[in-house]
């Protein structure tokens, strides 16, 4: 979604043929290599193309490297920084023996290349050749690509166009890239080119650190306003979308709360490695649910409770994306489970946008059936299974049916947690636990009939009624959620009006719960409890998502407006 901007991917495996004969001692492995062969990957009517590395922070428009093109002249084809360390020099360690290079050598992390004279220069069989050639007396290479076209050089000097030191700062362990910044003002690349990346010890790296983390902070979203002389070619999607919005009334009170819905978001899908085969048997189950940054550490929690798979919606800036990397990647229990699926949804608009989130875990559900959760809640010990054994028992794949799990909560920021049934009883017998929402909210979840789930032994059917929200298991084909409710308020109310508008029968699972834990209040709860014109606008929302139903689902949906207006 970025102005003229395109992405292409191009398939590694069709490409390494071309390069595994190279023994690589090189950490990027084979990959490294691939740099060597992109006159023949890259299409045959692209003239030229900057090559970067992804361990590099630009510090300027890279459209000032692409104007540098202009000064090549006579055979150069390559545009390089000169290495920054002594590598090539070959004078690091007793019995170091480098490639040959000219001089430095020159660091591939930043190259220009024009790949329209290459390929009439036959650049394919020059370094095939070169590179056949120096590994009969090397045997393999140490910086992988960098070796062999330092070899090509030296045998070719006229090939390359030096670029300035600022468009390469190396700050790699050996690096001598201070020489560079001593005599210039405007460095434009910096190159975190150590295998550490940004742990490298250098004596500069605090400034250069604290530069990559500033770049961090930017807000993606900014990349999508057309700042650049970068229009956008004309999209349906978009150009619908804006209709929409220029049909809405900005001098509405609700202004806010309708045009959310039509905002696009970025999207993360898969933001971490994902990894994960339904159970062949076809009754699997995913937890859906969604978050932001304040209910991160009910992760770690979740993951003890449910061993099943996850699809998660996390709502974060681009800053609190990098904070969540670091904390997953610092967490071993959420390293060890490769069946958790984390989609980035980018922030965007002043609500949370509670349903599209939950409709965008939804969507990447690989499992016939789905558990609508929520991140404060952690299920029972062995609810995954329970619930696979219950989607046979209540023949869920054939019948329109939502599985209630009971909800409760405690009060108790420390509670040992009930492995029983028997268990939760007594807790709630003494007033550790109780019924969810029972002290402020009892009409969310009194139709599941708390006094007769104490003593059943069997599913039984529950009614709907006005204002019930609780939490079920349904088929993956079930209705998304209704984007116009945001923030707090009327959300998971208007999806289970719409299972119930088209006919799924309400089934309370007996030896199943879930318990919500305390935390403090949400922003939105909070602007819902202070702000008057908050409340009006969900009311007018709510009135108009009750009109549209009984226009898609007709006289049988009366019964949400009398129901309503009665409660």
């Amino acid at each position: 979604m970025v102005p003229a901007v395109r992405v292409d991917f191009y398939n590694a495996d069709e490409l390494k043929s071309e390069v595994s004969w190279i023994p690589n001692k090189h950490y990027s492995g084979i990959y490294g290599l691939m740099k060597l062969v992109l006159t023949k990957t890259l299409p045959a009517n692209l003239e030229r193309v900057i090559v970067l590395d992804t361990d590099i922070t630009f510090a300027t428009d890279i459209a000032e490297l692409w104007a540098v093109f202009h000064k090549f002249k006579g055979q150069q084809v390559l545009g390089l920084v000169e290495n920054q360390s002594d590598w090539y020099l070959g004078n690091l360690w007793k019995n170091h023996r480098p490639w040959p290079a000219l001089g430095r050598g020159y660091n591939t992390g930043v190259i220009l290349l024009l790949l329209d004279k290459l390929r009439k220069m036959k650049w394919e069989q020059m370094w095939r050749l070169t590179a056949e050639r120096e590994l009969m007396g090397m045997l393999s290479t140490s910086l992988a690509d960098q070796d062999i076209f330092n070899a090509v050089i030296k045998q070719n000097p006229f090939l390359v166009y030096q670029l300035p030191c600022f468009w390469n700062v190396q700050l790699s362990d050996h690096t001598r890239s201070e020489q560079c910044y001593r005599d210039v003002s405007d460095l434009k690349v910096i190159h975190w080119n150590s295998p550490k990346k940004l742990r490298v010890k250098n004596k500069h790296v605090e400034f250069f650190r604290n530069l990559y983390l500033t770049f961090l902070e930017y807000d993606g979203n900014l990349l999508r306003r057309e700042l650049f002389g970068c229009p956008s070619e004309a999209d349906v999607n978009s150009e619908n979308l804006q209709k929409q919005l220029s049909e809405l009334d900005e001098d509405d009170l609700c202004y806010e709360f309708r045009r959310e819905r039509f905002t696009v978001h970025r999207t993360h899908l898969y933001f971490l490695h994902y990894e994960y085969e339904p159970a062949s048997d076809n009754t699997d189950v995913t937890l859906v649910a969604q978050l932001s940054m304040d209910r991160l550490q009910m992760l770690e929690a979740i993951c003890k409770h449910w061993e099943g798979p996850i699809s998660l919606a996390l709502y974060l800036s681009d800053a609190e994306a990098q904070q969540f990397l670091r904390y997953a990647q610092g967490s071993e229990v959420l390293m060890s489970r490769h069946n958790v699926a984390y989609h980035i949804v980018y922030k965007e608009g002043q609500f949370y946008p509670v349903n599209l989130l939950r409709n965008v875990a939804m969507k990447h559900v690989g499992t016939p059936y789905m558990f609508l959760s929520d991140i404060d809640f952690l299920p029972m010990y062995g609810l995954y299974e329970y619930l696979r054994k219950s989607v046979i028992q209540l023949d869920l794949a054939s019948t329109k049916k939502a599985m209630i799990v009971p909800a409760f909560e405690t009060l108790r920021y420390r509670l040992s947690f009930p492995k029983s049934k028997a268990e939760l009883l007594s807790m709630l017998d003494m007033g550790t636990l109780f019924t969810f929402r029972y002290h402020v909210w009892t009409k969310g979840h009194a139709p599941t009939n708390f006094a007769k789930w104490r003593t059943a032994t069997t599913p039984y059917r529950v009614e709907w009624e006005a204002d019930f929200e609780p939490y079920v298991v349904v088929r993956r084909d079930c209705p998304e959620y209704d984007r116009r409710f945001v923030g707090f308020g009327w959300n998971k109310v208007a999806h289970i009006m719409e299972l119930d508008a088209q006919e799924y029968e309400f089934i309370v699972l007996p030896n199943a719960y879930m318990i919500h834990m305390p935390h403090a209040p949400s922003f939105d709860i909070t602007k819902f409890r202070s702000n008057k014109q908050y409340r009006i606008c969900l009311k007018t929302l709510k009135e108009e998502f009750q009109q549209d139903m009984s226009r898609r689902y007709g006289f049988a949906a009366l019964k949400y407006l009398t129901a309503e207006n009665n409660s």
